[in-house]
Formats: C-alpha cells, structure tokens, sequence
C-alpha cells in the first residue's frame, strides 16, 4: 500500500504553537469546514480528545492532502494567527526546494512561454529531466503599459482577484464554482490580471496549485491540429510524461485561457466532436472547447479570459461559471495614474483635468493603454508650453495630436516621405482587421502584399503606434484597439499615392464596408468596434485637422465622404443622417468641431425630439442646434440627474461656452443663447424638465430679444410657481410672436394667473393660446381671466382642465362667453367639478355667444337634466360651436334620444362622449391646440 501523501509544511511543529483554547477552536473550525467526504473516516470522538502532535498525524494519514493544506491556512487566518500562515508559506518554499520542485521556462524572445507548470518530482529525486531555468517572468510587467512603479496596479488587480473564487483565500474551497469567465473590453487588464496570477503562482503566493498552464488563445489560434498531451506539453515534448502524471493525479490545477475571443473558429464549431481522449488529435479549438467542457480534465480549474462579444460560445461551454467582469480603471484609479507617470504634482493635475473636459474620452481612459497614450501626449504639449487642454477637445483632437506629435521633428521624427507608404499600408490593415474582426495583428506577409517592409514600420514601432506580437515572430499589432479604430477612420479620408498602389490594394478593401455602412445599426449590432471609428471618422472631417495629417506624413487627404453621409441614396427619400440615432447625430458632430459640416447636416432637421440623458448630451446639442437654420419644432427632455453630474464639460469647442463648474442655471442660460440665435425655430417644447422659475428667468431674457423667433412655447411640469410669472408678463408685453403658451402640470396658484393678466391684458401681446391645465386655479383665478376675456383680447384658446373652478368659477366664465367683445373660440373646462347647478349659466352663455367652436365639459358629471339643459341651447342652426366633449352614458336610451335630436336640428356639431374609464387622458384640446 502506497504511503500517504506528506504535507508540504510540518503541520505537527504548527498546531503545537497554538494554546488549549485555540486547539479547541481549530477542531471546531474544521469540522465546520469539511464537507461529507474530508473526515468520513475519523470518528469525532478521537478528534475532540487529540493533541496537536496526534491531530497532525490524523489529518496526515486520513484526509485528502490538498483540503487539509487549504482548511489549515484558513483556519489560521480565522484565529488571527497570521504567524503560522507565514512560517508555512517559509516553509513550503524550503519544501520545494528540497524536494526538488521546478519551475519550467521556455523563452520565446525574452518572453515567458504560453505553458507554466509546477512538477512535484519528490518521487524521482533521480530524474534526468532537473533543468535550472532562468526566472523572468517578472519581465510581463515591462511588456505592458503599466508604469515601472506596479505597486498601485497590484491594489487595482487585487480588487479583480478577490472575485475569482479559486484565487481568495477566503473562499471554501468545497462550495466555490471552478470556473472563471474574466471578460471585458480589450485593454482593461484581463491578460494581465491573468499574469498576474502566474507571476504570484511562481511566488508561491497560490500554493492552492500545483500545476498551472498559461494558453495564449491567438498562439494556439495559428496551430495545426494535435493531441491535448501535446498542447500543454508543446514547450517541453521530453517532459510530457512527467507532466501528464503530474495533472492526472492532482485536483489543484489551473488552466488559464486568454484571449478566448481570439480564436475565431465558425459559429458551432465550439461544440463539435468533444472528446476526452488525451491523444486523440484535433483542431486546436476542439481540444480548448473539451479542456472548458471539463471533459480532458473533469477537476481542474479553470479561468477564461475574453470579449464581451464570445461570450454566447462561452455559455455554450462553461457550465455555470462565474463571472467577472473588469472595468478598468476607476476615476480615483486614473487620477492616481496621472499623479504616478508625472512627476510635478501641478502638471498631474493639469493633465488629468484636461482629460476630464471631454466625456467621451475621460470614458475611453478606464483603459490603461489609453490613459497612458493621454499621459504621453498631454507631456509633449506641455512641454512646448502649449495648454493641454487643446489637446483635448475631443477623442479625435487627442489622438490626431499623438499621432503627428510623435513625428514631428521636435520630436525625432523620420523624415516624412518616408512615413506616408506604411501609414497607408497600416490605415488599410486597421480597417480590414476591424471589419473582419479576424485581424488584431499581421504579419510581414500581410505587409509585403501592400509593397511595405518590416524597416518601414520602425518609426511606427518606436513610437508606440505599434507593437511586436510577444508570441509569433515578424508578427506586430496596434498598442490598442482605439488606435486601430482611429487608423481604420483614416483609411476613409486618405488618397492613394498613385493608381498602381490603389490596384494593389484591392485584395484587402473589399472586406472593408462603405462609409454608409459604417453608421448602420445592422453592422454595429454585429461588431461594436465600429462605433468608435465612425466617431473618429467625424472628427477627421475638419479641414484642420486633415491639413495636419498632410504636413505631418505628406500625404493626401480628401473628406468626400461627408458628401455620402449628408445625401440621399439612390431609392431613398431622405438624408441618411435622418435614418440615425438623434443622439448619435449630434455627437458625431460635435466630435468633428466643423461648424460649416453641423450647418449642411443639420438642414434636413425641421422637427427635433431630444432626451437629455447626460451633462455631455446637453453639450452636443447646444453645439448642434445652433446650427440647425431650419430647425421650427424643438422638443426637449433633460433628466434630472444631468445637472447633478459634477463633470466640468468642455469649454473649448466652438459655439459652446459651457464650462467648468457650471451651475444649473448657467447650462440653460448656454442652451437659451442658441435658441435665440436661432430664427427658424418656432417651438420649443421643454415639459417635463426640473427648469424652475431660475430657469425661466433665463428663458424669458432670450423671449424678450428682438431676434427671438419662438411662436410655441411648452413647459408643462417644469416645478414653476407663481413667482415666475412676472417674468413671463414681461414677454407677453414685449415679445409679439409668441402665440402659444402651455404652462400645464405647475403650481401657479390663482397670484400666478393674476399676474399673468396684467401682461394678457396689453394691446401689445399677441398671445392666442394658454393651458393652464391643473395649475391650481380656483373661482378667483377665473375671475381674473373673464375680465380679460371681456375685453377684445387676443386670446382664442384657453385650457383649464382639472382645476377645481366651482360654481363661481364657471359663472365668470361664462359671463365673459356672453359679451360680444369676446373672442375665444376654445375653451377646455376638463375635470373641473362642474356640477348639474352650473349649466344654466352655460345654456345661457352658448345661447348668445358668437364665436365659441369647441368646448371640453369631460369628466363633469352634470347629469341627465344638465346635460339636457346645455344641448337644448344648441339646437339652434345658428350656434357656432363644432365640437362639445361631455361625460355621458351612451347606452342610456334617453341620452341616445336626446343626441339625436341634437344631430337633426344642427349637423355641423360633434358631440364627442367621455367615459369615465378615460379619467387619465389629457383633455382633447390640449392636443388640438398644440
């Protein structure tokens, strides 16, 4: 019989530091942490009465090694004994080394290999195969954009590593899911955070693992079928008995996937042909599809890194993982990374603010490789004593500003004819590989097909733009997907060198969809990479900036593509822009900075429905709008929370001047400006919005300039009060074409409505319509309105829908209705408590009144004599009104007896019936008049 395992710490010397009491605790901690199968075979009884010494050799001799060396450094921890842990951790390090346990390393360029393992060769202190193999791993570190001084990206990835519940120490190992998915967007530290495991694996911080394989998915993506025996021996053939003996007795394995999403194999083929046949040759993704199926190695663990975009084949594969997803970089994270790469504390704080003016690229910085690109370039600014800030107007101004600041010849630029063949070759490149999603690297193949050497990309390699491919020789890629999508823009925008280039060029563009293509919905449900290059396209379509990229690499640039995206296609009816997300629209062009571009595209735009979602939206549209010339309707929502963001917004784009720091009242004072430099709106809808009476103070400056245009204004249930009203009586004075006014949904109270007569009743407004539907208005605001109705008003439409007028309200009312100076010819009594006593004054009143048209009595309950009584006024040919909305019970047959005498003795009058089940619909009128 085969002798029990040892363990790789003296676990006997351990339990005889700890007092009674503490002794006691560990059993009591152990059991509790065992499940049904770790102590099965050791009675209770002998544990409760073991000593230290006795305990040690029963859970040496009993139980599984692994879950005692595990539950040990738990229990440790549990008894604040984090002493012990350490002397173990001494301990296990001496052990291996004594027992001749070996790291092997194969070095591909200085690089560590894509397969680590742990070997525990203590039965074959003999072997032939000792090999003493230099130890660079820490190397990982340099070949990533972290800073030299790793010590806070270590915190960053600790806060990822303590979710991978195999990784923390914490965790019970009997309950926690043994497989990973660590997804996110490419350059958000997934392959590193999966290093970083090697690296602290090596360490011998994870002692948890014996044996651990590190599968690089776009290596493995090149190579030819082969047995699983040979993938993860593929380094060190000589060693695969060894290591296949080594995995095949051990559950503490870990199998570390990266780069899922690289292996690009057709859609199905993931779950094909498993197997579990360790020498059974297959295609490479067969054999990683049955490592994840669990069905090469059922109790190993196993951590996937990968795209968002694989995740559905994931599903398919990993049974019920547990997934991570990593963020990135956190503001705090970021501005620690500006304070660390530099070193004066005031240019830090320069630099990170700068970066902090524009939204969209603050956002792209949760990239580590991004916010080290921003670093780089804010430096070079700064150090020509140029404002960093300039720089950073947009994502495009940023990484136009990388691009040609790294080949200036302040800088050490080459000389410029020499750039402009691979930077064709490379823009080219970047757009295949974007549109195929197949192509994150090439190679010198690739290169020679586009007349370009391995020499030409130097400069390009130097300066960052591109890097070497750690694992396949004369392989290269972009340092990140953004400055692929950047270059993919440029591919649009640049002119061919000469005719022959252009031919030979063929091969590869048509993979590469048209610019129409590039904006569709269809292409970027399918690959979201697209958005962000469509963004920079944008922002290349400025005569400026395509200026600089042809001083910089003396190439030719041309922007005829903006013409493709303003026209109509050949079987449509209208400008594609029209076809694309308002929102989206907007952001394009502001990220283009063109003023003359935002004019010609924003011609089409007569109508505009606009949500307010973000402090960044409200920018976009204040640049955009602007511009808009034939812009008649404007309806726009703001969320609350816009104004709570505390994100300074970008004060250097033209036509904008929102800037840092500013309040709620200096954002619409902004956004009022460009409604007033607009002479072709005409209505402008901002219901719903937290505006206040602030607000409409700001608002009211802009209605009282002569060149305001607005015949339309809505700001229903913008939390005004009646103190704004004074405000609006002043534009009523003094503004003469604004028409209609919806004021609806806000507590104006009848002081309010006072007010505002003061201003309905000057020769000078021109106002024919007003809602003042469930402004609190009672019998007193009522009165105050039939006086002005007395008068030979301007006033034809007036809505006061759920306001509890009562029997007073209704007679002034229907006293102005009687005078033949008045002029209404709408009038919405909606839900306003009228009862049965109230019609006599309204038979009256329809009975001389002369210019009345419609009259909304919904949701009154007047009864079947007042009702009666109201229609009886209206059988008369002669009475004006078209349409009279009442709340009636259409299946009552006197009802219906009484309609149709009504229909008979005057036809041209609708009487429109509103049931009670339509409590909640907003009056008719209201969207008659509006």
């Amino acid at each position: 019989m085969a002798s029990p395992p040892q363990l790789n710490f003296n676990l006997q010397k351990l339990l005889e530091q700890l007092n009674r009491e503490e002794l006691s605790r560990f059993k009591s901690l152990l059991k509790a942490s065992a499940s049904q199968n770790e102590l099965m075979q050791v009675p209770q009884e002998r544990i409760q009465e073991a000593s230290a010494k006795q305990l040690a050799e029963i859970l040496t001799n009993c139980c599984p090694k692994s879950w005692v060396e595990a539950s040990t450094f738990h229990i440790f921890k549990k008894l604040n004994r984090t002493d012990l842990c350490e002397r173990a951790k001494k301990e296990i390090k001496m052990f291996l080394s004594y027992l001749h346990k070996v790291i092997f390393f194969s070095l591909v360029n200085n690089h560590p290999c894509p397969v680590y393992f742990l070997l525990d060769i203590a039965d074959h202190t003999e072997n032939k195969y000792r090999h003493a193999i230099k130890r660079k791993i820490e190397q990982i570190w340099k070949n990533n954009f972290w800073p030299e001084d790793s010590d806070k990206v270590h915190v960053v990835l600790q806060r990822y590593q303590t979710l991978i519940p195999f990784c923390n120490p914490e965790s019970n190992r009997e309950s926690f899911k043994r497989s990973v998915v660590l997804y996110g967007p490419p350059g958000f530290g997934k392959t590193t955070l999966a290093r970083k495991l090697i690296l602290d694996w090596t360490q011998f911080n994870l002692i948890q693992f014996q044996c651990v394989f590190y599968l690089n998915c776009r290596e493995l993506a090149c190579m030819p079928p082969c047995t699983f025996a040979e993938l993860i021996t593929k380094d060190c053939p000589e060693l695969q008995e060894e290591i296949l003996v080594a995995v095949a007795r051990t559950d503490r394995v870990l199998f570390v996937v990266d780069g899922f999403d690289e292996l690009r194999v057709p859609l199905g083929m993931f779950i094909c042909d498993i197997c579990g046949d360790w020498k059974a040759q297959k295609p490479v993704p067969i054999l990683l599809s049955s490592l994840l199926k669990k069905k090469m190695v059922p109790n190993s663990n196993i951590l996937v890194t990968t795209r968002r975009r694989a995740l559905r084949d994931l599903l398919l594969l990993v049974d019920q993982p547990c997934f991570v997803e990593m963020e990135g970089f956190s503001e705090q994270d970021r501005k620690e990374y500006f304070q660390r790469y530099f070193k004066d504390e005031d240019h830090a704080r320069r630099a990170f603010d700068a970066m902090r003016c524009s939204a969209a690229l603050f956002r792209m910085g949760s990239a580590p490789a991004v916010c080290q690109l921003v670093c780089a370039c804010l430096e070079l600014q700064m150090q020509r004593g140029q404002d960093p800030r300039l720089a950073c107007q947009s994502p495009t101004s940023l990484f136009l500003q990388f691009l040609c600041g790294q080949f200036t010849p302040a800088a050490g630029g080459c000389a410029q004819r020499d750039l402009r063949a691979p930077l064709e070759a490379l823009c080219l490149l970047a757009a295949q590989g974007l549109w195929t999603q197949q192509l994150s690297w090439f190679d010198n193949g690739d290169l020679g097909r586009l007349g370009v050497t391995e020499s030409h990309l130097h400069p390009f390699l130097d300066k960052h733009i591109l890097q070497r491919d750690e694992y396949c020789e004369g392989c290269f890629s972009f340092v990140h997907l953004s400055i692929q999508q950047f270059l993919a823009a440029m591919f649009y925008i640049l002119k061919l060198q000469e005719q022959g280039k252009r031919d030979s060029l063929r091969w590869d563009s048509e993979d590469i969809g048209d610019v129409r293509t590039l904006f569709s919905r269809e292409a970027r449900a399918r690959n979201p990479s697209l958005t962000q290059a469509g963004h920079f396209l944008f922002g290349l379509l400025n005569k400026k900036r395509a200026q600089e990229l042809e001083a910089t690499f003396s190439c030719q640039t041309s922007l005829e593509v903006q013409k493709e995206l303003l026209k109509c296609g050949a079987e449509e009816t209208q400008p594609f822009l029209l076809k694309m997300d308002l929102r989206e629209v907007l952001y394009c062009l502001y990220e283009s900075g063109e003023e003359e571009l935002v004019k010609d595209a924003m011609v089409p735009f007569e109508d505009v429905s606009l949500h307010v979602k973000s402090s960044e939206d409200l920018l976009y549209a204040v640049f955009c709008l602007g511009h808009c010339r034939n812009l008649q309707r404007l309806s726009l929502q703001v969320d609350k929370a816009v104004f709570l963001d505390d994100a300074p917004l970008d004060s250097y784009v033209p036509g904008s001047r929102l800037g840092p720091g500013s309040a709620t009242t200096e954002q619409w004072a902004d956004f009022f400006f460009d409604v007033q430099a607009n002479q072709s709106l005409l209505c402008l809808d901002l219901s719903d919005n937290e505006l206040m009476d602030e607000g409409v103070k700001l608002l009211c400056e802009t209605l009282r300039h002569p060149k305001c245009f607005l015949q339309k204004l809505l700001l229903a249930n913008c939390h005004l009060t009646g103190a704004c009203c004074k405000e609006l009586t002043s534009v009523l004075i003094v503004n003469q074409r604004l028409t209609h006014l919806c004021l609806a949904k806000n507590d104006l109270g009848d002081g309010g409505v006072k007010i505002l007569c003061e201003g309905l009743g000057y020769p000078e407004c021109k106002l024919q319509a007003l809602v003042l539907w469930l402004c609190s208005i009672t019998a007193t605001g009522c009165s105050c309105l039939s006086k002005i109705l007395r008068s030979e008003s301007s006033l034809t439409h007036l809505d006061l829908g759920l306001n509890h007028i009562g029997i007073r309200g209704v007679r002034s009312l229907c006293e102005a209705l009687e005078e033949p100076l008045c002029n209404l010819k709408h009038l919405g009594l909606w839900g306003c408590t009228i009862t049965p006593l109230s019609c006599g004054d309204l038979a009256s009143a329809l009975g001389k009144n002369q210019s009345l048209m419609a009259l909304d009595l919904g949701q009154n309950s007047l009864g079947f004599d007042g009702v009666k009584m109201v229609c009886e006024a209206l059988k008369l040919p002669t009475s004006p009104l078209q349409t009279l909305r009442l709340k009636i019970d259409e299946s009552d047959a006197n009802i219906q007896k009484l309609l149709q005498e009504i229909k008979e003795s005057n036809p041209q009058l609708t009487i429109d019936s509103d049931h009670h089940n339509l409590r909640k619909r907003r009056p008719s009128l209201h969207d008659f008049i509006f």
